[in-house]
């Protein structure tokens, strides 16, 4: 009874060190659940960036990590890689003018 109770403290103060995931971690995860949901690694940028700095990085803030000091920003790509050119538009065809 001893060494269960030695075990479950032990897995018990262990846990908010699991829950402070690295930022790296975190990035990943959410990349494979981006890809698993049917859109290619090459479409999309993560990036980490500081708290005051997510507004200014342009996307949308998806994550966060580092005790919640640091943000990950998801920003769509237009052309497959190309970071360049992240597309500006949004909104459907529908939303364009009748000729």
């Amino acid at each position: 009874m001893n060494k269960a109770l030695l075990v479950g403290l032990t897995l018990f103060s262990l846990s908010p060190l699991a829950a402070m995931a690295s930022c790296d971690s975190v990035k990943a995860d959410i990349t494979q659940k981006i890809v698993a949901n049917g859109l290619p690694e090459s479409n999309f940028k993560l990036d980490i960036v500081a708290n005051d700095q997510a507004d200014q990085a342009g996307g949308q803030v998806v994550g966060h990590c580092d005790n919640d000091t640091q943000k990950i920003v998801y920003t769509k790509l237009s052309n497959g890689g190309d970071d360049t050119t992240a597309s500006p538009k949004t909104g459907t065809s529908q939303d364009a003018t009748a000729q």
